[in-house]
C-alpha cells in the first residue's frame, strides 16, 4: 500500500456512522457461524444479533409489524426499508433480532441491519482488495464521498478523479466504476478508488495512441494548459505540445490570444519521442505557408497597403495580410526627420502604405518604407540651393558649435560658429542671433547622402584679412579701442576694419611701469603703429612704444585721449 493509499485508508474513521459499532462484533461473529440455520434447528439464533425471516403482519405510518415465530411481535421503523415495494401484508422480510423487547414489552428488530449484514457477507465472499466493482455515488462525508456498492464504501477525495476536482456535487448521483482498495474486516468498512482505473486507464490509451499515431496525422485534441511558452492537449490520453510558433504564421504575443482551456483543436502531428511519450504538435502546418510564395508576390518595389500591429523602439510592424508582417525601420519613415520613436509618425492601429525595400524569406522577414512613398527631397535639394547661392532662412536652435536654420519644411541647414564672423571671435552663436532670426546666409556644401546642408553668414562681405597687406600694411598707424587686458598685454578692435590687434606688454609704453592696467584701461581709444602681420593665422601686432618713439617724444597726452586713462606719457 501506498503511503497515499495508508493516509486514504486512515481516513476511513471519518464514516463510522455508516458501520456497525464494535458491540456489534460478536452478533456478527455469531450470524456467520449460524448462517442457515432456523430458530427450530438451533435455540441460540435467538440471541440479539440474528437474521430472521419474519412476516408482515401491520403497516403503520412510522413502524411495520413483522412476526418472526417468537413469544410476540417485532416492531421494525418504516423508514428502514429502502425498498417500498416489499411493503405489503404478509410479504416475508429478513430483519435483523435487535433487541429481546423494549419498554412496551416488543421485541425490537432492524431491517436495516440485516440488509448490512447480508451486504458484508456478499462483499467477503465475492470481492477482494483489487477487485473491481460498480458503485453509485450517494452522498458527500468529511474527507470524500461514500458509494453504494452493494453496501457503503469510502471513496476519499484523492481517488476520486485524475484531474483536479472543483465540486464534488457533480459526482453525486452517477453510477461508476471503483477499484477496492481495502478490505478492512475488523471495522467492517471498504475503500475504493475511481483514480486507479482512469490512470490505468490513460496508461492504456497512451500506449496505444503512441503505438499507431504518425508525423503528419491530424487528430484532435482538448487544451488542458496555457503557458507563455505554448499550449499543452490532452490526444486521447497523452500530453501534446503545442509551441506557440507552431500556432500560428502570424505574430502573437501569447498562446491565449487563439485558445482557451477546453477548447477543442484539430492539430497535425509533427514529431513524437515514444521513449519519453512526448508528441510535438502544430497548428498553423495544417494550412499552406503564406511564406513559401512571398518573393514572387511582393518583390521589391512593391507598394504595399496594412494596419499597424505593433510598435517598438526601433519602429513599426505592418500586417500586409494574415500571417505576413514587415518592418517600417524608423530610419525608412521620413526622408527630412530624424524619427527617434515611431510614435512621432504613426500609432497602433493605423493603416498605412508602404514599399516593399526587401525580402528575407528564410527568416520571415520583409522591410518596408513609409518614405518611399513620396520623392525624395534630398534629390533636387542640390538644383534648388547651388553652391554660393544666396538664401534667407529661420533660426530654429542653437548649439555650442553653431545655428541651425530652416530653408523649407523639413530641410535644415548648419552655420558653424566657424562661419559667422571674419574679425570676432565668437564662443556661442547666441552671441549673435537668435530663435527665430530671419538670416541672410550663403550655401557652402550640399551633401545629399548625408543630408546636410552647410551655411555661411561671414561669406556675405569680403574676407578683410586677404586684403590687409594693403589696407593696414606694416608701419602704418591705426587708431582703435581697448576691449580685453590680459596679463600679456592688451587686445585694440581697430577702427574702420573691426579686426582685432594684440599690444604685446613690451610695445605698450616707452617708460618703465608695472602692470598693463598702469597704461591703459579697457574703453580707451589708442593710437598705435602696425608692427606686424599674420593674415593665416588672422594675427596683428601693434606698438604704442613705436609710436612714440616715431614722434620723437611729443606731447604724449595726444595718444590716450579718454578720462580714464591713469597716467601721462610724458
Amino acid at each position: 500500500m501506498s503511503k497515499n493509499d495508508k493516509h486514504t485508508w486512515d481516513a476511513n474513521n471519518i464514516v463510522d456512522d455508516v458501520h456497525f459499532q464494535e458491540k456489534d462484533a460478536d452478533l456478527f461473529k455469531n450470524l456467520l457461524e449460524h448462517e442457515g440455520k432456523t430458530a427450530s434447528e438451533d435455540q441460540s439464533l435467538m440471541a440479539p444479533g440474528t437474521i430472521l425471516k419474519g412476516r408482515i403482519v401491520e403497516i403503520t405510518k412510522d413502524h411495520v409489524v413483522v412476526d418472526v415465530g417468537l413469544k410476540s411481535k417485532g416492531i421494525v421503523p418504516i423508514e428502514e426499508f429502502s425498498d417500498p415495494s416489499v411493503l405489503m401484508l404478509d410479504n416475508e422480510v429478513e430483519v435483523l433480532y435487535d433487541q429481546p423487547e423494549d419498554d412496551n414489552g416488543q421485541i425490537v428488530l432492524s431491517r436495516e441491519k440485516a440488509e448490512r449484514l447480508r451486504q458484508w457477507e456478499y462483499i467477503i465472499e465475492h470481492c477482494e482488495e483489487g477487485s473491481i466493482v460498480k458503485g453509485k455515488v450517494i452522498r458527500k462525508v468529511k474527507g470524500g464521498l461514500m458509494v453504494d456498492i452493494g453496501m457503503e464504501a469510502f471513496l476519499p477525495g484523492s481517488q476520486i478523479d485524475n484531474k483536479r476536482i472543483k465540486n464534488l456535487d457533480e459526482y453525486l448521483d452517477k453510477t461508476y466504476e471503483f477499484k477496492i482498495l481495502k478490505i478492512n474486516i475488523e471495522r467492517k468498512n471498504v475503500v475504493v478508488s475511481r483514480r486507479e482505473l482512469l490512470e490505468a486507464e490513460r496508461i492504456s490509451k497512451k500506449a496505444e495512441v503512441l503505438e499507431y499515431i504518425q508525423p503528419g496525422d491530424i487528430r484532435e485534441g482538448i487544451v488542458k494548459n496555457i503557458t507563455d511558452f505554448g499550449v499543452f492537449l490532452d490526444l486521447d490520453g497523452i500530453d501534446g505540445l503545442l509551441h506557440i510558433t507552431d500556432m500560428t504564421w502570424k505574430r502573437i504575443k501569447h498562446p491565449s490570444e487563439m485558445v482557451h482551456i477546453g477548447q477543442k483543436l484539430e492539430v497535425m502531428i509533427l514529431s513524437i519521442d515514444k521513449d519519453k511519450g512526448r508528441v510535438a504538435l502544430g497548428l498553423k502546418q495544417k494550412d499552406a505557408n503564406p511564406w513559401d510564395l512571398i518573393e514572387e508576390k511582393y518583390p521589391a518595389g512593391t507598394r504595399v497597403h496594412g494596419k499597424i500591429v505593433n510598435l517598438l523602439p526601433y519602429g513599426a510592424f505592418i500586417e500586409i495580410e494574415p500571417g505576413i508582417e514587415g518592418l517600417i525601420h524608423v530610419s525608412e519613415m521620413s526622408w527630412t526627420k530624424n524619427i527617434t520613436d515611431p510614435k512621432e509618425m504613426v500609432k497602433q492601429g493605423d493603416e498605412v502604405d508602404a514599399v516593399v525595400l526587401s525580402i528575407q524569406k528564410e527568416e520571415g522577414k520583409i522591410s518596408l518604407g513609409m518614405k518611399q512613398i513620396e520623392p525624395n527631397p534630398w534629390d533636387e535639394v542640390e538644383a534648388r540651393y547651388p553652391k554660393d547661392s544666396s538664401v534667407k532662412a529661420e533660426i530654429k536652435s542653437l548649439t555650442n558649435f553653431g545655428a541651425f536654420v530652416e530653408l523649407e519644411p523639413g530641410i535644415e541647414g548648419l552655420i558653424h560658429i566657424s562661419d559667422l564672423s571674419w574679425i570676432k571671435k565668437v564662443s556661442h552663436p547666441s552671441e549673435i542671433f537668435k530663435k527665430g532670426d530671419i538670416v541672410d546666409a550663403i550655401v557652402l556644401n550640399v551633401d545629399r547622402d548625408s543630408k546636410k546642408i552647410t551655411l555661411g553668414v561671414k561669406q556675405l562681405a569680403t574676407n578683410p584679412w586677404e586684403s590687409i597687406v594693403d589696407t593696414i600694411p606694416v608701419d602704418s598707424l591705426v587708431k582703435g579701442k581697448v576691449t580685453k587686458i590680459a596679463a600679456f598685454g592688451a587686445f585694440v578692435e581697430l577702427e574702420e576694419s573691426g579686426l582685432e590687434g594684440l599690444i604685446h606688454v613690451t610695445e605698450l609704453s616707452d617708460q618703465p611701469f608695472g602692470k598693463v592696467q598702469d597704461v591703459v584701461s579697457v574703453g580707451d581709444t589708442i593710437t598705435a603703429k602696425v608692427i606686424k602681420l599674420d593674415p593665416e593665422n588672422k594675427k596683428i601686432a601693434l606698438s604704442i612704444k613705436q609710436y612714440l618713439i616715431d614722434k620723437n617724444q611729443e606731447n604724449r597726452d595726444d595718444i590716450v585721449t579718454t578720462p580714464t586713462k591713469k597716467r601721462k606719457n610724458s
